[in-house]
């Protein structure tokens, strides 16, 4: 079974974080190609990843913290871009698939693989960003220390 096979045949609601972690570093550049050029499975992958923010927010260190930020995972051939927004606001981390009309305080935009070592603490975004993994549109600094509000584990 491939890496895609083991993701696909994962059921996200029995899966820790931190197992979460393990299994995406020990996915291979193609391995996350599989999972990216299989549109149902990446779309539920991303959905996943997106919807555990909203559980994985750390009110406590955001504190008075405003800000929309703007995700664009860009896909590869027929793969469309998936764009999700994070709000948080009062205290509260909502998370809402699509664009909308308002302004984000900053846009991240990344590939498949390099969202997907992001969200599960196996890579920085410091270091994405300086080796130009991501691109970051707004405020660097809310990106830079964006990780801080989100219990991300360690594989």
């Amino acid at each position: 079974m491939s890496g895609a096979d083991d993701i696909a045949a994962l059921d996200f609601a029995s899966v820790t974080p931190e197992e979460f972690a393990r299994i995406v570093k020990g996915l291979s550049a193609k391995e996350i190609g599989e999972i990216a050029a299989d549109g149902a499975l990446r779309a539920r992958v991303l959905k996943e990843v997106f919807g555990r923010m909203e559980r994985q927010f750390k009110p406590e260190v955001a504190g008075s913290l405003e800000a929309l930020i703007r995700w664009k995972v860009t896909g590869q051939g027929a793969t469309p871009d998936a764009v999700y927004e994070t709000r948080i606001s009062a205290g509260t981390c909502t998370v809402a698939e699509g664009r909308s009309e308002a302004e984000p305080r900053v846009t991240l935009v990344m590939g498949d693989a390099d969202f997907l070592k992001l969200v599960s603490g196996n890579s920085s975004p410091v270091t994405m960003f300086m080796l130009r993994k991501v691109k970051i549109a707004g405020d660097v600094a809310l990106a830079a220390g964006l990780t801080r509000y989100f219990d991300i584990p360690k594989a």
